[in-house]
């Protein structure tokens, strides 16, 4: 492409519409050089429909969207040859091995990078004459990030990379990712998955119902949205009891900063300034009025924690 831009993706008033249904609202948000950046949101949030408008696999129908400072619906064909796509469902020829279907994918490139090498630093070296129909999963997805590569790329996407793997599969994609990104490259990621966004990105995008509702890093965000630390407490009941609920009440009635607790996990869940003295005023309280606490654990706050705080809701349990 020749030119250097400190944003080599820029998305601005995204929106995209299925019929009736807003699948992407007034999206805003950018990529910069040599920056992993997570979007982040359950299923329905509009993570793949942006990707894929990104990528210049589906029309918007507000906004804009540049790449490389170029319009990616004027100069599709210009851009493309300098990002490298990893779909979230992507379907090779199986009876393919791992190196015959490199070789495919480097013929449909002017340039690329040398295939052995690509193989090494995937740890793709032991199966690279296999068929891919013999390939674990995780193997499988280290095909289909060398897939994405395969071009050098400057910007690279990674829709829910490691969405169906096993633990260890998935650490081992996370220290690939983490080797892209030190060679300078651009990556967009989506993911399921809270610790991966802390892990990987610079900075994350919260997504619910086709709207960015947060952005920042991981560190900023919980900051902002929740203090340094959680403190989560069972009582008798569970939370969605009556019982559990009044003693809730008559707990905010005497410590304010009980007024933003929110269900979870059977318990209830609040944010800490100054943990140990958080401890210290409910367990003073609980004791004082009566009520039995069964449980109680501090500890530091996470995404998880942020996402409840904005919508109310456990990750997991959000809307679709």
């Amino acid at each position: 492409m020749g030119e250097t831009h400190e944003n080599l993706l820029n998305v601005d008033g995204l929106v995209k519409n299925y019929g009736k249904q807003r699948a992407v609202d007034h999206l805003s948000f950018s990529v910069n050089e040599g920056e992993c950046y997570a979007l982040l949101g359950p299923n329905g949030a509009g993570k793949t429909t942006t990707i894929e408008i990104l990528e210049g696999l589906q029309h918007r129908d507000e906004g804009r969207v540049s790449i490389f400072g170029k319009d990616i619906k004027q100069n599709r064909t210009e851009i493309l040859p300098h990002i490298g796509v990893q779909l979230q469902e992507t379907v090779l020829y199986q009876k393919y091995t791992v190196k015959e279907t490199l070789q495919l994918f480097a013929s449909f490139f002017p340039e690329h990078v040398d295939l052995d090498s690509l193989i090494a630093k995937l740890d793709l070296d032991d199966v690279k004459d296999k068929r891919l129909q013999k390939l674990s999963g995780g193997q499988r997805q280290r095909v289909n990030v060398a897939v994405a590569l395969i071009n050098s790329p400057k910007l690279v996407f990674l829709d829910e990379p490691t969405t169906g793997l096993d633990p260890q599969s998935r650490r081992n994609l996370w220290d690939l990712i983490k080797q892209i990104k030190s060679e300078n490259r651009s990556i967009l990621l989506t993911t399921h998955y809270l610790d991966e966004a802390e892990i990987l990105a610079d900075r994350i995008g919260i997504m619910v119902k086709g709207r960015l509702i947060a952005e920042g890093s991981a560190k900023e965000l919980v900051l902002k949205y929740c203090g340094a630390q959680a403190l989560w407490f069972h009582f008798k009941e569970d939370c969605g009891s009556s019982a559990a609920q009044e003693d809730l009440f008559k707990l905010q009635t005497e410590l304010p900063w009980l007024e933003k607790a929110k269900m979870k996990d059977g318990g209830f869940i609040a944010t800490a300034s100054v943990g140990v003295e958080a401890i210290q005023s409910l367990v003073r309280c609980t004791d004082k009025l009566g009520i039995k606490l069964t449980a109680l654990e501090l500890r530091d706050s996470t995404l998880e924690d942020v996402f409840l705080e904005l919508t109310g809701r456990s990750y997991n349990d959000a809307d679709q």
